[in-house]
């Protein structure tokens, strides 16, 4: 999981390094949209049970 993550944001590091803003859009669309796999990731940052 350590690794998905490190690798998803070497990924946007680059792709960032062009001229459109990658970051505030996808930070943008997980406030707006909420989805749930967002949700279970932090839970399982934090060591929180689902409910």
């Amino acid at each position: 999981m350590r690794f998905l993550c490190v690798l998803g944001l070497v990924v946007v590091s680059i792709v960032e390094i062009g001229p459109i803003p990658i970051t505030p859009i996808l930070l943008i669309w997980i406030v707006v949209f909420r989805p749930i796999w967002f949700y279970q990731f932090v839970n399982k940052i934090y060591g929180k049970e689902d409910s």
